[in-house]
Parts: structure tokens; C-alpha cells; sequence
């Protein structure tokens, strides 16, 4: 009985070393994804982005120097309408690598921004609760925070059937606690808990490596809610 036990404890404590050392191995993968994405969003801008806005200002010197015959200037205007839709494709795929505006102007903004994009896509109502000052928490903390928030409302979007959205961030000197809740169809009586889909498995990881928790769950006023709740002293 001894030696049974001996083993399960041994067994037991190699599984605790192999979940520690996969939840690291996760951790470092994350950072090191974020910081590619930052990196190739911040290429995209400086450098396609600024030979896209050169070759516009010199589409429309050319436009004044060429010949005035309306053949020419009706290509010409189709040629800076294809360049400013390349210019605005690339403006979308710098903000899907990575929101530049987490670092410039801040999580309560970026936050805000993520809401109001997607209440006018989606013609849902969002409402958000951000806290008065702005939010002050190392980066991979408001990446989780954004992350969470993007993909609860790609999941509203493709399964809730809402009309109505809240965004929660609550902040104490413990923790930050984010809900994203909805007016929808809600979770299948079968299944209380849908976190095994791999977009909200990827969050739960990313917010488990930061020592917090990612929970869903059937509101009582209907619908659903995301919450996710990171502390105060998580990891850099």
C-alpha cells in the first residue's frame, strides 16, 4: 500500500511538472507570436504603408501635369481608388496583426475602439463600462484583455443571435476583471461550458500563463458571459 502510494505521489508530481512546464512553454510561444505580429504589423505600416501613401501623392501630381482628356482622367481616378483600397486593405491586416493603439493610446481605448467596430459591423448595441483612469497594466495583460474581448464577440457574432452587448471591466488593486455578456440564444443545456473551441482555448491559456481564469457560463438575465479575471501581480 505504501509503495501504491508512493507512486501515484511520484506520478502525481511528474504530471504537475509536465502541466507547469507546457503552461511556460505556452507562455513563451504567446509572447513570442505577439511580438512577430507586432513586429510585421509595424513593417507593414512603415514600409508599405508609406510607399502606398507616396505613390499617392505622386498618382495625383501626374494626374495635374498629364493631358486634361477625360479617358485619362477617368483611369487615373481609377487608379487611386484601387491604391487607397490597398491602402485601407493593409491599414486593416496592421490592426488584425497587432492594435497599435493598446500601446499609443492605451487599453481603455483600444478596448472602446474593438466595441464600436464591431456595434457598427454588426449593428448590435454595445455598451461599455471601462473604469474613469486609464487602465495601467503591464502589455501582455491588456493583449489578454483585448484578446478576450475579440474573441467573445467573434463568438457573439457567429452563434449568439444578440441584439444586445456588455462590455464589464471592473479594476482593484488585486485583479482586473473583464465580462463580456450578451442578450443571445445562450449556451446549449448539454454543454455549460464551450471553452474547448480553439479560439476561446487559445484565451484561457493565455490568461491561465498570466495566473488568472477564463470562465463562460449562462447568464441568469439570458444569454451568456465571458469572464476573465487577471491578477494584479501577473508575470511580465
Amino acid at each position: 500500500m505504501s509503495a501504491h502510494t508512493d507512486q501515484s505521489k511520484q506520478a502525481a508530481h511528474a504530471d504537475a511538472a509536465r502541466a507547469a512546464d507546457l503552461s511556460e512553454l505556452l507562455g513563451h510561444t504567446n509572447t513570442s507570436w505577439d511580438n512577430e505580429r507586432r513586429a510585421l504589423s509595424r513593417q507593414l505600416h512603415d514600409s508599405l504603408g508609406s510607399s502606398l501613401t507616396a505613390l499617392t501623392m505622386h498618382l495625383s501630381l501626374l494626374t495635374q501635369k498629364m493631358p486634361q482628356e477625360q479617358v485619362l482622367l477617368d483611369r487615373a481616378a481609377t487608379m487611386k481608388q484601387l491604391l487607397l483600397n490597398v491602402i485601407e486593405t493593409n491599414r486593416q491586416m496592421q490592426i488584425k496583426l497587432w492594435n497599435d493603439k493598446l500601446e499609443f493610446l492605451g487599453v481603455n481605448v483600444a478596448l472602446g475602439e474593438l466595441a464600436a467596430q464591431f456595434a457598427d459591423q454588426h449593428k448590435i448595441t454595445v455598451r461599455c463600462s471601462l473604469p474613469e483612469d486609464e487602465l495601467v497594466c503591464p502589455r501582455n495583460v491588456g493583449v489578454a484583455l483585448l484578446r478576450t474581448l475579440e474573441e467573445g464577440l467573434a463568438n457573439i457574432a457567429a452563434h449568439a443571435q444578440a441584439t444586445e452587448v456588455d462590455v464589464i471591466v471592473d479594476d482593484n488593486d488585486e485583479a482586473l476583471m473583464m465580462t463580456v455578456k450578451d442578450n443571445g440564444a445562450g449556451l446549449p443545456a448539454s454543454l455549460p461550458e464551450d471553452l474547448h473551441k480553439h479560439g476561446l482555448r487559445a484565451v484561457r491559456e493565455r490568461v491561465a500563463y498570466l495566473g488568472g481564469t477564463l470562465s463562460l457560463a449562462a447568464h441568469p438575465q439570458g444569454g451568456t458571459a465571458l469572464t476573465a479575471v487577471l491578477p494584479r501581480g501577473a508575470p511580465l
